[in-house]
């Protein structure tokens, strides 16, 4: 198991946690397939009414698809597979409240799992990137996820500059991106206050307020998302080429942190 799941049964808390620490929290396709499985399995479970969502260790709390995944696409131009659209818990129908705890690095694919959630905590250590247009790929659906909780300027530099800056927690927190800051050995237990008060609210009037939150920006993020799929198979250069990318990043300058 590549997620783990952890319940608090007084307070109604489930913490979810993405266990895969050796390789960043990265999503490979079980991942993403237990991840699924997690929030349908909430939409049934009276005794869970908040989740907190966080990484494995202090180094990051998730950094999108792992590299060494093959992601096998259709042979018609018109269809894409992207397992990255059904990790979230919006994806999967749950409208009980998702708090998340980052945790260091979170890039890339991280971006449609902190899209899902209510609100973001963030230990004092975390960074934020959209390494995407650095190898070669077009950032969309990540983008378009940070385009409503950031300022467009904010978040149009972090998907433009790739690896090469990094948004530091004390940013994140100053735009609006993340509602409250922490220690990292204190990150859990503060995502863990907010996560309670919420379940012990009636459960149908927490839920109805995140559905009427989502409901706001609903439309112009399936607008948006109609338009990703043709850009990303415009932008993106061949996969033979973003690995070549990747594989000479070591090359490249620290990033700098802003």
């Amino acid at each position: 198991m590549t997620v783990r799941v952890e319940r608090e049964g007084a307070s109604g808390v489930a913490v979810v946690t993405l266990d895969r620490e050796r390789r960043h929290n990265a999503i490979d396709l079980a991942t993403a397939a237990e991840l699924g499985a997690v929030w349908r399995e909430f939409r049934r479970d009276e005794g869970v009414r908040a989740v907190v969502l966080t990484g494995a260790g202090t180094a990051a709390f998730c950094t999108g698809i792992d590299r060494g995944v093959e992601v096998p696409q259709p042979a018609s131009p018109y269809s894409a597979d992207d397992p990255l659209l059904t990790i979230g818990p919006k994806a999967n129908d749950l409208w009980k409240p998702v708090v998340a705890a980052v945790n260091g690095m979170a890039c890339g694919g991280a971006f449609y799992l902190l899209g899902e959630s209510e609100f973001i905590l963030a230990s004092s250590s975390a960074t934020f990137f959209d390494p995407h247009t650095t190898y070669g790929m077009v950032s969309a659906y990540e983008a378009v996820y940070m385009a409503q909780r950031m300022p467009f300027g904010e978040v149009a530099r972090m998907s433009l500059m790739g690896t090469a800056e990094r948004l530091c927690a004390r940013r994140a927190y100053d735009i609006g991106l993340v509602s409250e800051l922490a220690e990292p050995g204190e990150l859990l237990e503060a995502a863990l206050r907010s996560a309670r008060t919420l379940a012990g609210f009636p459960t149908e009037a927490v839920q109805g307020t995140v559905r009427a939150l989502w409901s706001a920006k609903q439309a112009a993020l399936r607008q948006a998302f109609d338009q990703a799929p043709a850009l990303i198979a415009l932008g993106n250069l061949p996969p033979a080429d973003q690995a070549a990318l990747f594989t000479g990043r070591r090359a490249a300058p620290e990033p700098r942190v802003r």
